[in-house]
């Protein structure tokens, strides 16, 4: 009874210690290290410079042609490409 006692009031005070201040401090700090290391140029909004290549009428040509060229849908695959 006395060794019950003596565990009880271990568990009881246990409970009392302050662990929550040591994980918020770190919480999320891995996840916003990993988002920032694939940021390839952090200043490329401020490059007034446009992006070089296809305007917008020949991309939009340019995908047109290459979706009716591809022949339609693709298959469903749930039916194992059945019609």
């Amino acid at each position: 009874m006395r060794y019950l006692l003596i565990l009880l009031a271990a568990g009881t005070l246990s409970s009392c210690v302050q662990t929550t201040p040591q994980w918020d401090a770190r919480f999320g700090l891995d996840t916003r290290t990993t988002l920032a290391q694939q940021i390839a140029n952090p200043a490329a909004g401020r490059n007034p410079d446009p992006v070089a290549g296809m305007d917008g009428h020949s991309a939009r040509g340019a995908y047109e042609r290459y979706q009716k060229a591809s022949g339609g849908q693709q298959p469903s695959v749930m039916n194992g490409g059945l019609k």
